[in-house]
């Protein structure tokens, strides 16, 4: 009886068909490995890792932020208000509310599995977006691990998932919008909707107060109008709005209108009660943590402390001088001081005012003639000499405007005598012969930031065209940005970027974060030189340098604009005075406001306490000019 016999494997006869097997082979264990493996380890992390109840992570956002002045004093404190995580269940929440949340947070909320796979994708291939859904943004809060990293990334979305199968939609949605912060110190709807409408949270509340809020969740400290303004806050509503609009909650035809009115002045709803003056270094400190990586939630999970720049005898002395020089003037007159350390951009004093929650110090103005500094150092980099022979017309047309000046510069104008004589012609001319773009760059390498609030810097309402009005500082820009360029002339052409945040500190004092040196050259190899001879071209004020400017109003003799900005090697300081509405101002007098007068005295008075209360700069060697 013969057996049968197993039939051999047959081999590959032909290196073809050798070298194909092998190459199945790389690509079944290549599968494998990229799929079995995250799989796996997906599943290891589903089972170790949990996530925390709102109830413990309430507790631990319970803590205030403080903020020191620069010698570590206290400046202020960041206080939750009474009842500001007070806990709403998910059936309290109004439905509008609900809505404008989800259709601007996360549209796909009510279907996904803890996360969105095509926000996800979308965020990885544009860098635009963090890719991350109500789910994903719970689990981040709650866990405070904000890091831009790959692991702490494949945790959320592990955690997304175990509470998606875990808990209701509603339960996360109700854990979400507890531990959220809304901005003013808020953390949850009920104490949002009473922060800045004076309202009891309920379902009277309209869209346009519902899509108001949802917007403040991206970022509360930068989208706040008292922080921004109302043409930001106004731009983040509507794009709140039209996402209710186009996801089909609100009807096209159905009325929406920007709650402005209806928003409360931050004194009448903070919880830490601070003056006006105050509050504006509050909400400047608190946007540029922001921005560093450290929003307001993170530094109270943490029980940070921040330590700003700010010198507690140079901010009274900004205070004093302002307060003492405009309690005769009229009524109307509004000031701003801000001074800055050249050396490292540390911004010594901020003083936006204190009539209001409006803060002038962070609100853009026409520089007028104090813009001329910037068209000199555009001369100079184009081969100009400051006692170069330049032309002083009394009337010149440029970009298609008319300009037409008094000759009070005299046949033998140069640079210097123009910015001693305060002579306009000189300057437009000049602008026309090196043309705008040179003036533009020129201003932003000096210091002027290209954008502010997202808004082109130094440009027409276009964003791009460059017009006439750059000659005669017709740009508004705010008094931060000047005392920050000019800063750039006191430290022999080394450009700094100007901040109010010197150091974060955890818990236990230790440094967690640090402003970076910034300093550079800001116009190359020649940027001692020019610096120098700007310097130089300066009214001497007590061995400062200083310029007055003023900003005239439309097409009048009068000006609506006026500011002082100078500095020492040590200290460079702007000082601006206008008003709310732009109006034709004149002084106690009844002459026009011009920068000589009222601005130059503040900022007289602010520089001589101020260098009372600076130690004396260390000897620096200066090359001869």
């Amino acid at each position: 009886m013969t057996l049968p016999t197993e039939e051999p494997t047959e081999e590959p006869k032909t290196p073809r068909q050798r070298r194909w097997r092998r190459a199945r082979r790389i690509a079944y264990w290549t599968f494998g490995t990229l799929v079995g493996v995250p799989l796996i380890a997906f599943w290891v992390a589903y089972l170790v890792l949990d996530v925390r109840s709102p109830q413990e992570v309430l507790a631990e956002l319970d803590k205030t932020v403080v903020l020191q002045y620069a010698d570590g004093s206290e400046l202020l404190k960041v206080i939750p208000a009474d009842g500001d995580r007070m806990f709403v269940p998910y059936a309290q929440v109004p439905a509008k509310l609900r809505d404008a949340i989800i259709a601007t947070e996360d549209p796909t909320f009510w279907d996904n599995q803890g996360f969105d796979p095509t926000g996800i994708g979308r965020a990885f291939l544009t860098g635009v977006g963090g890719g991350s859904g109500i789910t994903q943004q719970y689990i981040k809060k709650s866990t405070g691990d904000d890091d831009a990293t790959i692991g702490r990334k494949f945790a959320e979305l592990v955690l997304a998932t175990k509470i998606t199968q875990e808990q209701s939609k509603e339960q996360i949605f109700e854990s979400y919008v507890n531990i959220i912060s809304f901005g003013r110190g808020t953390f949850g709807p009920a104490a949002a909707m009473n922060a800045y409408f004076g309202k009891k949270l309920d379902d009277s509340i309209t869209w346009s107060e519902a899509a108001f809020l949802a917007g403040m969740i991206q970022s509360p400290s930068v989208h706040d109008p008292a922080a921004s303004g109302e043409a930001h806050a106004t731009r983040r509503w509507e794009y709140v709005r039209d996402k209710l609009r186009g996801r089909g909650y609100v009807k096209s035809g159905e009325a929406m209108a920007y709650p402005g009115p209806e928003i409360q002045p931050p004194s009448e709803t903070r919880a830490g009660r601070v003056t006006y003056d105050e509050f504006h270094v509050k909400q400047q400190v608190l946007a540029e943590l922001d921005r560093d990586g450290f929003p307001l939630g993170r530094l109270q999970q943490g029980n940070m402390t921040g330590e700003t720049t700010l010198d507690r005898g140079m901010q009274d002395a900004a205070k004093k001088s302002l307060q003492d020089r405009l309690k005769n003037e009229p009524k109307e007159f509004r000031g701003a001081v801000v001074a800055i350390d050249p050396r490292s951009g540390a911004v010594r004093a901020y003083h936006g005012g204190d009539q209001g929650v409006r803060d002038y110090a962070g609100t853009p103005h026409a520089p007028g003639s104090a813009f001329y500094p910037f068209t000199l150092a555009a001369l100079l980099r184009h081969g100009y000499g400051a006692d170069q022979p330049i032309p002083s017309p009394s009337k010149l047309e440029f970009l298609g405007e008319s300009f037409q000046y008094p000759d009070v510069c005299g046949p033998k104008c140069t640079p210097r005598t123009a910015m001693a004589s305060h002579a306009d012609g000189p300057f437009v001319a000049l602008a026309k012969q090196i043309g705008p773009d040179a003036l533009s760059d020129t201003a932003r390498q000096a210091g002027i930031p290209d954008a502010v609030d997202g808004v082109p810097t130094m440009r027409e309402k276009d964003g791009f065209l460059i017009g006439p009005g750059i000659a005669i500082g017709r740009y508004p820009l705010r008094p931060l940005d000047l005392a920050g360029a000019y800063a750039t002339f006191a430290a022999d052409g080394q450009r700094t970027t100007p901040h109010l945040v010197a150091k974060v500190r955890d818990e236990s004092g230790a440094v967690v974060w640090e402003a970076p040196d910034t300093a550079r050259p800001a116009f190359g190899d020649e940027s001692a030189r020019i610096a120098r001879d700007v310097t130089g071209t300066l009214a001497g004020d007590g061995g400062a340098a200083l310029r007055t400017g003023e900003a005239a109003h439309g097409n009048s003799p009068d000006n609506q604009d006026a500011w002082a900005v100078g500095y020492t090697r040590e200290l460079s300081t702007a000082v601006w005075i206008g008003s709310d509405d732009d109006r034709r101002l004149k002084d106690a007098s009844g002459a026009k406001l011009t920068g000589d007068v009222v601005p130059a005295d503040v900022w007289r008075g602010f520089m001589t306490a101020a260098h009372q209360v600076v130690p004396p700069p260390s000897p620096v060697a200066r090359p001869p000019r």
